[in-house]
């Protein structure tokens, strides 16, 4: 058995083609082969083969689901088997006339009037509430630890008089006489494929299926009314900057029952007076003597947990970083705690009184440095500029 052409190939298409694209390419080819527009018995017989390439490549490209299973496994994944389809009983072509629109048959075909959601599902989504943003500050030691918040919402609630219906009584509520409470008007129409129903969203109860006779004087029919909410939110330890909390079904109300939306708390971290983080871990800047560096200390230093010990060894030079181990955040994912990292700055002081200044020179002395730099450092001073 020959292989099966390529539906790409049969609509002259490329392979990441628009709906659009694919839709005129189809319109253009239907209206060549049609089988009604040959007169000659071997031309009819060879266009009404071609015609069913046509409309099964148009079938299977012009339905998302259906191309998506055969860009991934092609002719093995399934399509619209149309052999023994017989196209004359379609009627005449001419019926229709020369300026008849295939593009109406493919948009009947995939454009989504058969099938589709249930009335309940439409009005779900057709009625759903807002989603709601709320951004929230807080500071670095409530990162640390997590927190608990109440906020204060603006939003639409369920009306309490009417249940949210947006009825002022549940028998005002009637079903919609057009479409018997369907939510959808079916009309058929006759193409060059035969009969077919076209199913549109019902005009007057807008897809509903049911009419409110005397709405809630309340809500206005609407089935909601604005308030202010508080509610309690709980934010996770290591959290970052701009982190973006969901709270399902806490947003605004839907309307007439409609299920409600979501709430989005953004969240700032405050920036600390004392000190700066990167990741899981902080950082902090601790000033020190020359005598602390020089002899050696042990130093109380603030943590995002209160007060630590911190030992200073002799020799110290100023900008060495010390790291205490888990004295930084959370990891959000729960891996552990990052580090405090400590920076020590030798602070060197500005004046001396002539007593001072006597200590240090001796002190010099003792170590056998100079006070001043000799002739050889400005001479390899001067070199180097």
């Amino acid at each position: 058995m020959a292989s099966k052409k390529d539906y790409y190939e049969i609509l002259g298409v490329e392979r990441n083609a628009s709906k659009d694209e694919i839709k005129k390419a189809y319109k253009t080819l239907a209206k060549k082969y049609h089988p009604d527009k040959h007169q000659d018995s071997k031309q009819k017989k060879e266009a009404e083969e071609k015609f069913k390439e046509i409309n099964e490549a148009a079938a299977v490209l012009g339905d998302e689901q259906k191309r998506a299973q055969y860009d991934r496994f092609g002719h093995a994944g399934g399509g619209f088997d149309f052999s023994g389809f017989d196209f004359r009983d379609f009627g005449g072509f001419s019926d229709f006339g020369a300026d008849f629109d295939f593009g109406d048959i493919f948009d009947t075909f995939f454009g989504g009037g058969f099938g589709g959601f249930s009335r309940s599902r439409r009005r779900e989504n057709s009625y759903r509430g807002a989603d709601l943003r709320f951004d929230l500050n807080i500071s670095l030691e409530e990162v640390a630890e997590g927190v608990e918040k109440t906020i204060v919402i603006p939003r639409f609630e369920k009306c309490d008089k009417c249940d949210g219906k947006g009825a002022a009584h549940s028998g005002d509520i009637v079903t919609c006489e057009v479409c018997n409470g369907s939510g959808r008007q079916t009309t058929t129409r006759r193409t060059p494929f035969g009969l077919f129903q076209t199913t549109t969203t019902c005009r007057k109860c807008h897809g509903e299926g049911t009419i409110i006779n005397n709405p809630c004087r309340l809500c206005k029919g609407e089935g909601r009314v604005q308030k202010s909410s508080k509610l309690k939110i709980r934010i996770p330890a290591g959290v970052d900057d701009n982190t973006r909390l969901r709270i399902a079904r806490e947003g605004e109300a839907g309307i007439k029952g409609g299920s409600p939306g979501d709430l989005y708390v953004i969240i700032h971290v405050m920036q600390h007076k004392l000190f700066e983080r990167e990741g899981d871990s902080i950082f902090l800047d601790v000033p020190i003597s020359f005598i602390q560096a020089a002899l050696g200390d042990t130093i109380e230093i603030p943590t995002l947990k209160g007060k630590a010990k911190l030992k200073i060894p002799e020799g110290t030079q100023t900008n060495t970083v010390f790291k205490i181990k888990d004295k930084g955040l959370p990891n959000l994912n729960g891996y552990g705690r990052g580090s405090q990292n400590v920076k020590v700055i030798v602070q060197t002081p500005k004046r001396l009184n002539k007593k001072q200044k006597e200590l240090l020179n001796e002190l010099a002395k003792e170590l056998g440095e100079k006070t001043t730099p000799n002739k050889s450092f400005f001479e390899k001073l001067k070199d180097k500029l």
